[in-house]
């Protein structure tokens, strides 16, 4: 899958999409490519997708996040990153996170039209997580999750909040993340991602009532 966004990008219209009323928009896709003496990384998205994933990280439950975003934000998602994993995970989850979140950026341009806040509760079983997100053009988190276990598999679950501190720092959203019940960590995180998923779909839906416009009464994002 190659996804760019640039002047010659192929133009679509939808009869059902408000994207599309009187206007023909480029679709809201992005490639970012982030090379570093850590880590080789490069993301592709179209948030106009349908959920198609392919993630190869290195990171087995890093991917398997990644594929939640995907499939629960209706995002269609490619990446693929090599890093110095034999030191640990940390630099490549980081700059997976980062190159996300230029992705995301890149792909929703000046945010003309979008409904911008989003947020959703996610049930696993007994965890349940609650993200709520602003495309606000001001990068904050604040994360409340309380993990019981250092690892999941061979993951540490410390960077679960630093995937987050990164992909907020590039998109220049305002995240708040909660945790209200969860005991087993694997539920905790992937609720977490589900509902993220989510919260970046309602977000970056076309609110047909503001059409072209930019979502804020100084007029910027």
């Amino acid at each position: 899958m190659t996804l760019t966004k640039n002047s010659e990008a192929p133009l679509h219209t939808d009869l059902e999409n408000p994207r599309s009323s009187g206007h023909i928009l480029p679709m809201r896709t992005a490639t970012v490519k982030r090379t570093t003496g850590e880590t080789d990384v490069e993301v592709s998205l179209n948030l106009d997708g349908t959920g198609i994933c392919t993630a190869a990280t290195g990171i087995p439950f890093l991917d398997h996040m990644l594929h939640q975003i995907s499939s629960h934000g209706l995002i269609d998602l490619e990446v693929r990153a090599t890093g110095d994993i034999e030191i640990d995970d940390h630099h490549t989850n980081e700059d997976v996170g980062i190159t996300i979140g230029q992705a995301l950026t890149k792909a929703l341009g000046d945010r003309k039209g979008i409904v911008r806040f989003g947020h959703f509760f996610a049930p696993l079983d007994e965890a349940l997580v609650q993200v709520t997100l602003d495309f606000s053009g001001r990068p904050h988190l604040s994360y409340g999750l309380e993990i019981p276990t250092q690892r999941v598999g061979t993951y540490d679950t410390q960077l679960v909040r630093e995937f987050f501190v990164a992909v907020v720092n590039h998109s220049q959203m305002t995240l708040h993340i909660r945790q209200l019940d969860g005991i087993n960590s694997h539920h905790i995180i992937e609720a977490t991602f589900k509902a993220f998923a989510r919260a970046v779909r309602m977000a970056v839906e076309i609110d047909p009532r503001r059409a072209s416009t930019i979502p804020s009464s100084k007029g910027v994002l």
